[in-house]
């Protein structure tokens, strides 16, 4: 992810709420039988994961490369985007991305 969007830390921070809440939900279940031990249940947990923030991901990733390609444009017409109208719009995403809720971490 590049810096554009400054959310690099913040998005690090999410994952390790969601992964540690998807591992949790996966190890308090009982093994049942179509598992043989903890390592299939890990295993269910980190699929979990992974298609949880599969497309968070992909909008941090696609907004900051859009965002530094606008930044760093020669081109005249995107500089007189940028300059009058894109400002907004950046922040208005920048403040949606923000607002995200990562779920409630269970204690047993």
């Amino acid at each position: 992810m590049t810096p554009d969007l400054g959310q690099g830390g913040c998005s690090a921070l999410e994952d390790s709420v969601v992964i540690a809440k998807c591992l949790g939900e996966a190890l308090i279940k009982p093994i049942t039988e179509q598992e043989d031990d903890e390592s299939t249940k890990i295993r269910k947990g980190l699929e979990k994961y992974a298609k949880e923030r599969r497309w968070r991901s992909f909008t941090f990733i696609s907004a900051a490369y859009l965002s530094g390609f606008i930044q760093e444009s020669d081109n005249k017409i995107i500089s007189f985007l940028r300059q009058h109208f894109l400002a907004g719009v950046t922040i208005s995403v920048t403040l949606r991305i923000a607002n995200f809720d990562c779920g409630r971490l269970t204690v047993s």
